[in-house]
């Protein structure tokens, strides 16, 4: 059993430096690809235009993508440990809905558009998707009635999702003007993420990680059911409260800055759990940086592909995110249900 137990943790030290080391090499590789190719690179140190757009665009957007896919990949770690689900994602509370509605409703009623660089309107912006993630986790607990019952949540998230969704549609009907300026925020993007966004990112991705990581022990006192970890002595009720906080709070900042990314979070946490067996304080720490190096691999992929236009950022990581779950389904006939060893 300690060789066991040593190995796993040699596998999970392994692969955390992989995918560090995975991050440094896209973060130079985001710093070398844009729409003027690798020219800008090359002449950074004598021309200041190239400066400029390295220094002013590129960098901030790929360290906006690996912080985005870092909040996104930790929320989908807590989320499915929280519902013992390895189909949850950090969208199943209805944050991803309120989001879109804040949003919607801001573009109605004050008519900006996320396509606006002054900071005044970019952070009315933010913080219309960020309060409309929040009020929609918080009308999830209201329905609910709390967070003793984990089905009750999950079928809340469902009933609120729905019905926000339908807002969205409804406000979009009546003022047809946002459509175009909604498509770029429910697709996704990292093209309007600047320095300011990237340190509020990492800022909260900090303090959610060293939450999360305090809390893990519930999860794995929930991977072996409710009742052993009532039995455990742990208060399920205050707990579970704590890690809503900690999965709303990383998914509202992420989806905030950057639309909603569909599949990165979902589908971090079952790459890290095919690759080593762990419990939720490791699982949680490496489903970020997988995370993270998803999103900016991604974000790569969608300014490189079609140069120098370039893709919707959500687009690519749904094909690739949902071709590798059906790739996992087709291959096994169940799919892992614990974020923990054994």
């Amino acid at each position: 059993m300690p060789q066991v137990r040593a190995n796993l943790i040699r596998v999970a030290l392994t692969l955390g430096l992989g995918l560090m080391l995975v991050s440094v090499a896209l973060a130079l590789l985001g710093a070398a690809v844009g729409s003027t190719g690798l020219e800008s690179l090359a002449q950074v140190w004598r021309d200041p235009t190239a400066l400029q757009i390295v220094w002013d665009i590129r960098l901030p957007r790929t360290f906006g993508a690996w912080a985005s896919g870092a909040l996104l990949g930790l929320a989908g770690a807590v989320a499915q440990g929280l519902f013992r689900n390895p189909l949850a994602d950090p969208y199943l509370l209805g944050s991803a809905s309120g989001s879109s509605l804040g949003v919607a409703l801001a573009l109605a009623f004050f008519g900006v558009s996320p396509f606006a660089t002054q900071w005044l309107v970019r952070l009315g912006l933010t913080g219309a998707a960020f309060l409309g993630a929040v009020g929609a986790v918080l009308l999830t607990l209201m329905l609910a009635k709390g967070v003793q019952h984990t089905l009750k949540l999950l079928l809340a998230g469902v009933i609120v999702g729905v019905v926000l969704g339908a807002l969205v549609s409804l406000t979009m009907q009546v003022a047809p003007d946002v459509m175009q300026a909604m498509q770029a925020f429910m697709l996704g993007s990292t093209g309007f993420v600047g320095w300011t966004a990237c340190v509020l990112m990492l800022l909260v991705w900090g303090l959610c990680m060293v939450a999360a990581w305090m809390l893990s022990p519930v999860l794995d006192g929930l991977s072996l059911g409710e009742a052993t970890a009532t039995s455990l002595g742990l208060p399920l009720p205050q707990l579970r409260a704590a890690l809503i906080v900690v999965l709303a709070l990383a998914t509202g900042t992420a989806v905030a800055q950057t639309g909603l990314i569909a599949f990165v979070g979902l589908a971090a946490p079952h790459l890290v759990r095919s690759v080593a067996k762990t419990l939720h304080g490791s699982l949680i720490l490496l489903s970020s940086l997988m995370g993270g190096v998803l999103l900016m691999a991604a974000d790569i992929l969608a300014r490189w592909l079609i140069a120098p236009q370039e893709l919707p950022v959500g687009v690519l990581t749904a094909v690739l995110g949902g071709g590798y779950l059906l790739w996992l389904m087709h291959r096994g006939p169940t799919m892992p249900t614990r974020g923990s060893a054994g």
